[in-house]
């Protein structure tokens, strides 16, 4: 009897209020005319043929008290050059206003990442997509000769609150959907070439 009383309190369960999909659904269409396949209720393949990439995109929930956000994560995967395992995160920096972005090391071989560091931050029609950007989170991982990019963009995503009750999606604006295509088409180009 207590040993289930323990299961039961303990085990997973639904965040009251969460629709599966519904956050990606608006995300999709937000985007625009993509070539998008949908794989389950949380995650689509999104496809730009004219710029040669395919991007997923995931819905991730984030439990908070009384409240849960839905984000989605976009996830490029491209081929490596280089064999060494490494991974770090991309940041805007300044204080109140963007000055430029930076690169922050978090894991791997450390020389493979100054060089890579190096070859990002003097792309100039990647810090030009990049700037404008507004994101959440940039990671890249290079492992297995295989590059991931992981990104969260601050629109895109849904705040749920139970008291008091509401529920708001936070759009991508068509400006920053410009933006983040033209990332992704950049991130696409540049990626296997490091």
């Amino acid at each position: 009897m207590i040993r289930h009383l323990r299961e039961h309190l303990l085990a997973p369960r639904a965040l009251a209020g969460y629709r599966p999909g519904v956050t990606l659904g608006h995300l999709l269409r937000n985007l625009g005319s993509l070539q998008v396949q949908q794989q389950g209720s949380t995650t689509a393949e999104l496809r730009d043929p004219a710029q040669g990439w395919c991007a997923e995109l995931r819905e991730c929930v984030q439990a908070h008290l009384l409240m849960h956000v839905v984000t989605c994560e976009v996830s490029l995967r491209v081929p490596a050059l280089q064999q060494g395992a490494m991974r770090l995160e991309l940041r805007h920096t300044g204080a109140l206003r963007r000055t430029g972005v930076t690169a922050v090391y978090r894991s791997g071989d450390k020389a493979c990442f100054a060089q890579v560091r190096e070859q990002l931050l003097a792309d100039a029609p990647l810090l030009a997509a990049l700037m404008p950007l507004d994101f959440k989170r940039l990671t890249l991982e290079c492992s297995h000769g295989q590059w991931r990019l992981v990104l969260e963009h601050m629109g895109g995503s849904e705040v749920v609150n139970r008291m008091p009750a509401f529920r708001r999606y936070i759009q991508v604006s068509p400006p920053q959907r410009g933006h983040l295509l033209a990332c992704l088409a950049r991130f696409s180009q540049l990626l296997p070439h490091l």
